[in-house]
């Protein structure tokens, strides 16, 4: 195989994570909205460019080479904003051979806590989910169109070093929430890095549910980071007497167990089957606070 070159529209957190893991093979581009974040993205291994929602001559060019193109922007309601900047050119790439987009399992909508796999319906409850559902469906009309493959990728609650209940603790932010009956999955950011790698390298494409193990109470994840840490784990708050913002009270109205089957049917074995596992190894290794830490997954 032609040496890669990957381009990432919104290289955030997951992006970062991703390039971290490039074993030096491929070159990567990402596009980020503020020059402020180019130094951030350098160190990672990613070449800078801006994107607002207007293609520049240096993302043009850029694409012109490109093999992988892996997609990690929030659908608006005027549609994808990659896609209404670039579909004509996207559809042109000459040396394009795999496209991956980042989802979320907020597409399942809520399963009263059943399992679901990649076969479950999607039913969004959210606004922001139901969006999802039509890019999902935009990006995958695209890969039909040009005759490429397409992997959709649908991640639970992000999380990895910076970005985690370690830090919570540690900065006090952390609660422990209590709904009966309420369980969340999770997916380390380094087995997003691993599950797209995995893909890229077989120009797989598909619907992952790329997630972890152990659906589990966010309480408990809370008091497990505690209990490494040796202090007492904040006091349980009954959901219902909770202040919450709309949309976190919008993640507890859907509960799910989500399967990560596919994913594995396809090669990737997780690094972090679990959170307890990923807590152990972070807060044994010390890097829980490395990372981007301005927005922290909660729980």
């Amino acid at each position: 195989m032609s040496e890669k070159q990957i381009f990432i529209f919104g290289a955030g957190y997951s992006g970062r994570a991703f390039a971290g893991a490039n074993k030096g093979a491929a070159r990567i581009f990402g596009t980020t909205r503020s020059a402020d974040k180019f130094e951030v993205l350098r160190q990672a291994g990613i070449a800078p460019l801006l994107f607002d929602g207007a293609l520049t001559e240096e993302i043009g060019d850029a694409l012109e080479t490109t093999t992988h193109l892996l997609i990690s922007v929030a659908p608006e309601e005027a549609g994808d904003p990659v896609l209404n900047a670039a579909r004509e050119v996207i559809a042109q790439m000459p040396a394009l051979e795999w496209i991956g987009y980042l989802s979320t399992v907020g597409v399942y909508g809520n399963y009263d806590g059943a399992w679901v796999d990649e076969t479950a319906q999607c039913r969004p409850v959210s606004k922001r989910s139901v969006m999802r559902v039509a890019a999902e469906q935009d990006w995958l009309r695209l890969g039909t169109d040009i005759g490429r493959p397409v992997a959709i990728l649908r991640l639970s609650g992000i999380y990895g070093p910076g970005r985690n209940a370690l830090v919570n603790l540690e900065n006090g932010s952390a609660r422990r929430l209590v709904k009966p009956d309420q369980v969340f999955n999770r997916i380390h950011c380094d087995d997003i890095a691993g599950a797209l790698w995995q893909l890229i390298e077989g120009n797989t494409g598909g619907i992952f549910n790329v997630t972890d193990d152990m659906p589990a109470p966010p309480q408990d994840v809370v008091a497990y980071a505690a209990s490494l840490m040796g202090i007492e784990p904040p006091p349980e708050i009954p959901f219902d007497a909770a202040q919450l913002s709309p949309m976190a009270r919008s993640f507890y109205g859907e509960n799910k167990r989500v399967a990560n089957a596919a994913i594995k049917a396809a090669g990737y074995r997780f690094r972090f089957p679990d959170y307890r596992a990923a807590f152990d190894h972070m807060w044994a290794s010390g890097d829980w606070r490395d990372g981007d830490a301005r927005s922290p997954m909660k729980g």
